[in-house]
């Protein structure tokens, strides 16, 4: 599958004032990890966000909306957003600032060694 190059760029520039990110090929996409903590994926046609569980039901309310399934189950806390959905730049602004939101209180599963 070929990354999305114009809606990875998007993210990282929208990334580029924290401190602490680090890009990883991961879900068919390229996983940014903010903080050491799962924030933003992008995949071929839609982003991956980590949001706060008590915003899912409302943010799946918005056009281009769905939850999260893996192993067939719904991940509540984690979206995908149409790349469609994004492209106006105030849309894309505030789904980022959402998962940056949530990442600030978000626990990390990084693993000790």
């Amino acid at each position: 599958m070929a990354v999305n190059e114009k809606l990875t760029t998007r993210v990282r520039e929208a990334l580029s004032s924290q401190p602490k990110v680090e890009e990883k090929k991961m879900f068919r996409g390229v996983l940014f990890m903010v903080n050491d903590k799962m924030c933003i994926s992008v995949g071929d046609d839609r982003l991956m966000l980590r949001i706060d569980p008590t915003l899912h039901n409302d943010a799946l309310l918005k056009p281009g909306v769905s939850t999260v399934v893996m192993g067939g189950r719904e991940c509540k806390g984690y979206v995908y957003v149409k790349e469609d959905a994004v492209q106006k730049k105030k849309d894309f602004d505030d789904w980022i600032k959402l998962a940056l939101a949530f990442n600030e209180k978000a626990k990390s599963s990084k693993r000790k060694k």
